[in-house]
């Protein structure tokens, strides 16, 4: 079946245009999603005595590798862990000290849930982003972080193009509020990023 997009140059910046419209107000709409359950989700990270364990699957785990670095960036030690490699053996690196926190769409993926379950019973407290706090992972969890985009905003309603970067602005807005909570200073995070333009743009003061 041959699209029927319009695909003159016209016709294809338009579509551009829409589709990064349509974006913008699923993430402008997420402004509204924070509630009462925020602040908790904040407070087991900020007291985490050991990391931030981050996973996820599919393009939740593209996102879980971004989120664990950006709280490295500010202050909150984390890794990216591999939810299903940690089936058969890495979850022995979870301590009761760590937090373990999943993003996971529907909160219903088996060897997520396996692996939250792993976790839990090894101490680690769970944090679940999901957009269902009705699902299995959110049950089993210390806190839910839930983040919902609109269905239209990924084609297909499926393919987490969108969702992705709602969940991204969400994860922006825990980064800032725990780094403006630690008071995690430029020449703290200028320490970590020695390297590259950053690093030199922090040397030049």
């Amino acid at each position: 079946m041959l699209s029927s997009m319009d695909s003159s140059a016209a016709g294809l910046i338009a579509k551009a245009r829409q589709v990064v419209q349509q974006e913008a107000r699923a993430v402008s709409a997420l402004a509204d999603q924070f509630d009462a359950d925020l602040p908790q989700v904040v407070d087991l990270l900020l007291h985490c005595r050991g990391h931030v364990l981050v996973a996820g699957a599919g393009t939740s785990h593209a996102m879980a590798q971004r989120l664990a670095h950006l709280l490295s960036c500010v202050g909150t030690p984390a890794l990216c862990i591999n939810a299903a490699d940690s089936l058969h053996g890495g979850a022995g690196a979870i301590t009761m000290d760590d937090v373990v926190f999943v993003i996971s769409k529907g909160g219903a993926s088996a060897e997520i849930n396996q692996f939250a379950q792993i976790a839990r019973g090894r101490g680690a407290k769970i944090i679940a982003q999901t957009e269902n706090p009705a699902s299995p992972l959110a049950q089993m969890s210390d806190a839910v972080y839930h983040i919902q985009a609109a269905g239209d905003v990924d084609p297909y309603g499926m393919i987490a193009i969108g969702s992705s970067l709602v969940n991204g602005a969400a994860d922006d807005a825990l980064c800032v509020l725990l780094l403006e909570l630690r008071g995690y200073s430029r020449e703290q995070f200028g320490m970590t990023h020695p390297s590259g333009a950053v690093g030199g743009k922090l040397a030049e003061g």
